[in-house]
Parts: C-alpha cells; structure tokens; sequence
C-alpha cells in the first residue's frame, strides 16, 4: 500500500525547518516519487555544447527516468529529444554519445529520423494508407522536449511543460558557470575526453549535501589526506616549490577555521556555494603565461576578477555540482533509492596554456575517481549514513547547525562557511519542486 502516493502535504511534511525524515533517504516510494516529480520540475543538465561539435553529434542522457538524447542538426541547432522511437518505443541511441551521420535510424523497424526529430522514412510505407496515420503522434517523428535552453554552451532541460522558467529557476547562481567560462582567454570550455564513472550504493542526496559539508573533510580525510600531507613534510627537504599533487589534496585538511572564514552563499531554489571569501583552490601555484593572456583577453581590473573568484563547490539543485576553479562538473545520477552513478566531467579552457587542464585532470583523478586518495572516506560515509539511516532509534535527521529560526526565507544571503543552511536550503527547494504539479493536479480536480 502506498504510503505517500501523490499526497503533497505528506510529502512536504518530511521537511522541517531544520530537519528531514529518514525517508528521503531511504524509502522507494519517495525516490519513484522524485523521478516523477521533483526532476521533471526541475532544469536538469543534459550535456555541453561542444560535445555535439559536428552535425550528426548526439549524446544521451536520464532526467529521473526519462532517457533523452540532444543532436546537432545540419543548420547547426541542437535538439533535445525522447529517446524512443514513436512506433515501438525502443530506444534510438543507447551509447553515451556517437554520430548518427545525416539521419536516426531504430535498430528494429528501421524507422528514420532527421537530426531535428522530424520523421524521414517508414519502410513499407503503403502499409499506412487510408490508416489515418497523418493524424497520428507517431508521424511526429521523435517527442522534443520543449523546454531547453543553452547557457554558455551548457544544455539544461525541463521536461514538464509548465514550471518555474530557467532565469528564475537560477538567477544569480548561473555566475558560477559565468566565471568558469570565463576562464578561458576565449570565452569557450570543450569537453575532449569522457568523464569519470563510478557507482555509489547511497541515495543521490547524500552526495548532494556533501558538497556543501565543511565540518567532515579534516575528520574524514584525516587518514588519507592527513597521512598525505605528513609524509610530504616529512619528505620535502629542501624543496620550495610544492608539488602540484600535495597543493591539490593538502587543502582537504584545514581547520574548522579556515572554512567558518570561507563562507557559504545561499541563492533561491536550493543552489548555494562553499568558499565565497577564499577556498580550497585559492592557492594553486600560477601558470606561465596564463595570467599575460587573460589580460590581453579582459584587461588587467576584469582578468584579475575573474582569477580572484575561486568559489570551491557550487550545488545546481537537484543534482549536479560546478568547481569553477578547476573547471569540473559532477552529475549525480540517481539509480534507485540506495544506488548513485557519478559522472565527473573535466572541460578544457579553450585558449589557455595545457598545464591548467592537466591540473584539472590531476583533481579529477585524485579527488573523484575510484582510486581517489579521499574519495574512498566519502563513500564510506554514505554507505554508512544508508545503513544506519534504518534504525528506528531516531527516524529524523538534524540540520540544525547555525539554524535561525524565521530568518531563512528563499533568498540570497552569504553565511558563515560551517552552517547547515545550504543542505537545509536544498531541502525546502527539495519539498517545493516534489509537491508543484501535485498541487496543480489537486487543484485542478476541485
């Protein structure tokens, strides 16, 4: 029997001001729920422009449960499509990316589809005179999602046809991808390689919230990156520079302090960033000629903005994360309730010296992979948090850190770097986008 069922206010009733019920974590009728729900509401990345450089280009993707897949045309527009075909519903295109050449073609009626989605050719084709076949949906050729907008060669797609548009939905939070494009003395970020993939057993939102958590790296992390650090101190000897390797995981272990100073800012609709004062990122050593470029790309008073902002994590609600600095995106691809797939994706500032994109897929490696040196402490986490979030000795769990009762409404505010007020940010967007076309639909029955 369902506990939940479309029932908002029950739904809305897991979140508290400063607290969530186990159930968000745990429960399969509120993950169904969220892929029904709470992703179609929501502007969910789809991929980047440079990943469909040629016509014919197209990559797949999931928003919830729903695959879809975005072409470059001959004219040079991108489409976002359903990935199923309108006659048997099998899928178009099941690798990740590919190029079609001139046309879709379904592996099983050999139904044909130009790179807009409009249909070509049906075999036989006198087989569907005098049907009424020109009425129907199928003769549409692939289902557009309508809603899809290109930020900076970023693809975002809202799958329901009503909602909050993409400027209200981001607002001042689109100054993260901003100032990672930015970055390079073109103006222009290429994905050139695959991301890295690998499978979580913890519900998405766990991975989520950890990337606005300031109180668990020099705790989690203590015995991988700590164990780091004391071996290069003990080994540096003479050494003045810092390798590019210690300068990436060193920062992980810095005090409480360090991240109180930092600071959080709190945008509406769930995204927030670590590190508005100074983060993680701050003191990378410079690169030659980098700086020389992006003068001559902005002028000196922009250039120098533009490197001075190093944000640390940026959270896009629901699910994927922006490191400007370093020019990474992590997608959190929710599997099922207890299963996570991750993507992280490294883009190369077009223009600019080779030495910052190795320093990119350095952090990559060591921070986001399976052989990640901390990658390994967040993991266990979760996997614990899933595990124990099944105990009945207390079903609610607390985000109360630097709470302020009735002085966190949906607005921007920056914040000290420690608070809670991100992931409870996350969730109070979380209960208003799971329960918008609940309530539409209750309305509209009364």
């Amino acid at each position: 029997m369902a506990k939940y069922g479309q029932n908002a206010r029950a739904i809305a009733a897991l979140v508290r001001e400063a607290e969530v019920h186990r159930d968000v974590y745990v429960d399969p009728e509120v993950f169904d729920l969220e892929m029904e729900h709470l992703f179609p509401n929501s502007w969910i990345y789809v991929g980047h422009a440079s990943q469909l450089s040629k016509p014919g280009d197209f990559i797949t993707a999931n928003i919830g449960r729903q695959p879809v897949m975005a072409s470059r045309h001959t004219d040079g527009s991108i489409h976002v499509f359903y990935n199923r075909c309108p006659h048997k519903g099998v899928k178009i295109a099941s690798e990740p990316c590919g190029n079609t050449g001139k046309f879709f073609r379904c592996p099983y009626h050999a139904w044909s589809f130009k790179t807009d989605g409009s249909l070509l050719a049906i075999p036989l084709k006198k087989g569907y005179e005098n049907t009424g076949f020109g009425d129907a949906k199928a003769n549409e050729g692939l289902s557009r999602i309508k809603n899809v907008v290109i930020y900076r060669d970023f693809i975002f797609a809202r799958l329901n046809d009503t909602g909050v548009s993409f400027e209200d939905y981001f607002g001042e939070s689109l100054s993260t991808i901003d100032n990672m494009v930015d970055r390079s003395p073109e103006g222009k970020l290429a994905v050139i390689a695959a991301p890295i993939r690998y499978m979580h057993t913890c519900n998405w939102k766990m991975l989520v919230e950890n990337q606005t958590d300031t109180c668990h790296p020099m705790v989690a992390h203590e015995s991988s990156a700590g164990t780091a650090v004391k071996v290069w101190k003990r080994e540096q000897g003479d050494a003045t520079e810092t390798p590019m390797a210690v300068q990436l995981y060193g920062p992980f272990m810095s005090p409480y302090e360090f991240y109180e100073q930092s600071g959080i800012r709190i945008w509406p609709n769930g995204h927030g960033h670590t590190g508005v004062a100074n983060s993680i990122h701050s003191n990378y050593s410079d690169i030659d000629g980098y700086l020389g470029q992006m003068v001559a790309a902005y002028g000196e008073k922009r250039a120098h903005e533009i490197l001075g902002e190093v944000r640390h994590n940026t959270v896009y609600f629901p699910n994927i994360m922006v490191k400007g600095a370093v020019q990474i995106l992590r997608n959190f691809i929710p599997i099922a309730v207890d299963k996570t797939l991750v993507e992280s994706w490294v883009y190369r500032l077009v223009g600019a010296p080779d030495k910052l994109y190795e320093r990119a897929l350095m952090y990559n490696r060591f921070i986001n992979a399976p052989t990640s040196i901390v990658g390994h402490d967040d993991l266990e986490m979760y996997e614990r948090a899933q595990e124990g979030l099944k105990s009945n000795g207390n079903q609610w769990v607390n985000l109360q850190r630097l709470y302020e009762a009735g002085e966190e409404a949906d607005a921007t505010a920056v914040i000290n770097g420690t608070s809670e007020r991100q992931m409870r940010n996350q969730f109070h967007a979380w209960a208003k986008f799971m329960t918008m076309d609940m309530n539409k639909q209750v309305e509209a029955a009364e």
